[in-house]
């Protein structure tokens, strides 16, 4: 900490900020993610001896070990904080929109400031990082389900249904990204490339892109896949609560996750907030070639994923 004190912690890197002795440590956790069962919890960082702002530098230390932090949206953020941010303000920062029944219907950015449930999902990046400063006084329990098993069951169910999701399925920007050639593409839902399996999910994306005028209307069939995927990434996961001071790392092309919706007490201290992390590690798994349309470069330990950024302005 004291090579750093009064560096803005987006300063932060593996050089001002050695870890030495706990290089062992972070290499048996990249295995764990990539090889592994997907996913880490390591407890113990004692959140209440730290400032805020001493606490970003700390936890983006450690991520820039694991890997490297990526944009999470197209305002430049590499860490964001997960909280209640209060009605519109989600909307505001991320997008909406109305549905057909003149609904507004939020972006999946918008739905993890509110305190709402969250539907099982990935993130855009190898793994994503949450450390908790504070949890609620009611529910926000993280939900987890393996893809790989739910890849599995499904083969084992209807093949037929499984053999649809291994097909491109329309998918939606939403708004949220600047850059990018389409304001939709398509992209399967479970993806397999020398062995290893990635599934990119985010019902939000594929519900938004059936609104958009040009694009595919999925069948009835693929509605029904999606919704078995659904049901069985239910019966398989688990629950996970967090405290002040863990850290969960999810590996993302092999977990789905989701959260319970939370109700805060702020006269308690009781309000939720965690800090994420989007990384690229140098052992992520290589991607099949179509999912370079959202992955960028799809070559095995290369960064990628994160959220495209807006071109610099040309000087004039």
């Amino acid at each position: 900490m004291q090579k750093t004190e009064g560096l803005d912690w987006r300063g932060i890197d593996r050089q001002n900020f050695p870890l030495p002795d706990a290089k062992p440590f972070f290499d048996e956790v990249r295995e764990e993610l990539e090889n592994g069962s997907g996913m880490v919890k390591i407890r113990g960082l004692e959140v209440g001896r730290y400032q805020q702002e001493q606490l970003r530098r700390i936890w983006y230390a450690l991520g820039a070990h694991l890997g490297t932090p990526m944009f999470q949206n197209y305002r430049g953020e590499v860490m964001r904080e997960i909280k209640d941010e209060g009605m519109g303000v989600g909307a505001k920062l991320y997008g909406a929109t109305v549905d057909e029944h003149g609904k507004q219907f939020l972006s999946s950015g918008a739905r993890t400031l509110s305190p709402g449930q969250l539907r099982f999902h990935t993130d855009r990046c190898d793994v994503v990082g949450l450390l908790c400063v504070r949890q609620a006084s009611e529910g926000g329990v993280s939900k987890l389900a393996s893809s790989a098993t739910v890849y599995n069951r499904i083969l084992e169910r209807r093949p037929d249904l499984h053999a649809l999701l291994c097909k491109a399925i329309p998918r939606s920007r939403f708004g949220e990204e600047a850059g990018g050639e389409h304001v939709a593409y398509d992209l399967p839902i479970f993806g397999v490339r020398d062995g290893k399996l990635t599934s990119h999910f985010s019902l939000t994306y594929i519900e938004n892109a059936q609104m958009l005028p040009d694009v595919r209307k999925l069948g009835e069939a693929e509605h029904e896949a999606i919704q078995l995927l659904m049901a069985v990434a239910e019966e398989e996961c688990f629950e996970m609560r967090f405290a002040p001071g863990d850290i969960q790392l999810l590996n993302n092309h092999v977990i789905y996750h989701g959260r319970t919706a939370f109700k805060d007490n702020v006269q308690t201290g009781e309000d939720r907030m965690l800090m994420r992390l989007w990384l690229s590690v140098p052992n992520s798994r290589a991607l099949p070639p179509d999912h370079a349309v959202l992955w960028g470069d799809v070559g095995s330990g290369k960064p990628h994923g994160g959220i495209a950024q807006p071109a610099a302005a040309l000087p004039v």
